[in-house]
């Protein structure tokens, strides 16, 4: 059937509030509004204000709020609008979310799923539009998702749902219109292993290409274009940052002998740093280049279309970027 990664998105809740009656949304604007990007438009008058609940303009408040609901027994799924306004909820996510687990000598759970749109390209300036995900997966405790394709956005959210622990799912703003042909019967996906999205050929020279979220896009057009120069392509979608599936980096890497990380949060202490760091470490002598990275540049992200798009991740980048890697110049 034909869909958007937003429609897929609310039948992910629609069928989580459907399969468990313990499992509610709230945030702010997500009840008759419909949520600010319409994720849950029309679940309100489905589900009813018990369990799709507006809430005040307070991130702290409600975040704490589906915690204690956590604590009590209930699923909640919380919504922020972006990421930059989780910044506002970083003492109950950090410092309780992901702490009470460990602090109780294991008596105390925390199942509650938050989720939060990311990212840049919508002109919506800086303080809506940055890629913080990679500080969140710093953090012990969390387990974090993001789903960059129709079949993840479809079926993360239950398998979170599932975890005992707190899951923080990451949204990126331009996938919501992205539309695809996504099975009738989609459902569930696992969320511990990355995905091999495309596989070099027999090329003279291969790179392994790993982004996650709102990137992967730009990094399977970089693919196609590259495959027209002779160069071969991995592509690894990492779905879930935190734990990263460092075995299927790894495997890729042995077959290729170069990599490219893509990610549009900033280079500097990011989650393309990381693993760059864990390929030098686990996989030296495979690599016969050094690990590439294409990130964002290091400023606010801009309102001004030229320059948002100049500061961003772009096919160009990623295609100069490997064929640095494979000796191509670029």
């Amino acid at each position: 059937m034909k869909t958007t990664y937003r429609e897929a998105m609310r039948a992910a809740l629609r069928d989580a509030m459907q399969r468990d009656e313990r499992v509610f949304l709230m945030g702010e604007d997500v009840g008759r509004y419909g949520g600010s990007f319409a994720v849950s438009l029309g679940l309100l008058e489905e589900f009813g204000p018990e369990r799709i609940r507006d809430t005040p303009l307070s991130e702290s408040g409600f975040v704490g709020a589906g915690i204690g609901a956590a604590l009590g027994g209930m699923r909640p799924v919380v919504e922020i609008m972006t990421v930059n306004f989780s910044l506002l909820a970083l003492d109950q996510i950090i410092n309780n979310a992901a702490t009470l687990l460990h602090m109780s000598g294991g008596q105390f759970n925390v199942p509650i799923v938050i989720r939060m749109t990311t990212g840049a390209g919508r002109q919506l300036g800086a303080q809506h539009s940055h890629s913080l995900e990679g500080w969140y997966a710093h953090i012990p405790g969390l387990r974090i998702l993001a789903p960059a394709t129709l079949a993840d956005a479809r079926g993360m959210l239950w398998t979170a749902l599932q975890d005992p622990d707190p899951v923080l799912i990451f949204e990126h703003g331009s996938l919501y219109n992205v539309a695809g042909e996504l099975d009738e019967d989609a459902g569930a996906v696992g969320i511990d292993k990355a995905a091999l999205l495309r596989q070099a050929d027999g090329s003279a020279d291969t790179v392994t290409l790993i982004t996650y979220g709102g990137t992967l896009p730009l990094v399977l057009e970089a693919a196609d274009q590259l495959a027209g120069e002779g160069i071969g392509t991995d592509v690894v979608d990492l779905r879930t940052l935190r734990p990263l599936d460092t075995h299927t980096l790894l495997d890729s890497v042995a077959r290729t002998h170069r990599a490219v990380v893509v990610d549009e949060g900033w280079r500097s202490g990011s989650i393309s740093a990381e693993i760059a760091a864990r390929i030098s470490e686990q996989a030296f002598f495979d690599l016969d280049a050094p690990v590439e990275r294409v990130c964002s540049e290091e400023v606010p992200v801009p309102y001004a279309k030229h320059l948002e798009q100049a500061a961003l991740p772009s096919v160009e980048r990623v295609m100069a970027a490997a064929r640095r890697a494979v000796g191509a110049g670029g």
